[in-house]
C-alpha cells in the first residue's frame, strides 16, 4: 500500500492516463467533478461506466476489460462503493495480465476494502488506500 507524499506525488506527476470506473456522466456527481478536473489538468480520463457513452469527450466503456489494450493506463481509480472495490481490484489485475502494464490501483476517500487491498497485494499492483485524487493533485500541485 502507498501511504508516502512522496510516492503520491511521483504518482500523480508521472501519469498521463487514469481509467476512471465509476465516473458518472451526471454533472453533479463528484466523480464527474473528478473526471473534469483531472480532465483539465492534462490527464487522460477514461470513464468506465456502462451506462454512458461519452464523458467529457472521451468513449465510456462498460469495464475496464473493453478499453482497447493499446491504451496506457497509469491509474486504476476507483469511484464505486467499497462493496465493489474488490471487483475494481480485480478487473485492474486481470488488466495487468492481459496488457502487461501495471497500473496503480486508487481508491477514493471510504471505498477501499480489504479485499480489494488484497487482489492489489497479491498480484503486485501499487495501491492507494481511500484518498481523494483531487485532494492529492491540489495538495502537491497547487
Amino acid at each position: 500500500m502507498i501511504s508516502d507524499n512522496k510516492d503520491i506525488y511521483n504518482i500523480l506527476k508521472d501519469a498521463k492516463t487514469i481509467a476512471m470506473i465509476g465516473c458518472s456522466p451526471n454533472e453533479y456527481r463528484t466523480s464527474n467533478y473528478a473526471a473534469k478536473f483531472l480532465q483539465e489538468r492534462g490527464y487522460r480520463v477514461i470513464p468506465i461506466n456502462p451506462e454512458a457513452k461519452e464523458i467529457y469527450g472521451e468513449k465510456s466503456y462498460d469495464n475496464l476489460a473493453d478499453v482497447p489494450s493499446d491504451i496506457e493506463i497509469d491509474i486504476v481509480n476507483i469511484f464505486r462503493n467499497s462493496e465493489f472495490s474488490a471487483e475494481a481490484a480485480q478487473d485492474a489485475a486481470d488488466w495487468k495480465t492481459k496488457t502487461g502494464q501495471n497500473p496503480v490501483v486508487w481508491t477514493q476517500l471510504d471505498v477501499s476494502s480489504p479485499e480489494a487491498e488484497k487482489i492489489a497485494e497479491e498480484n503486485g499492483l501499487p495501491y492507494v488506500k481511500n484518498r481523494c485524487i483531487m485532494v492529492e493533485w491540489d495538495r502537491n500541485f497547487k
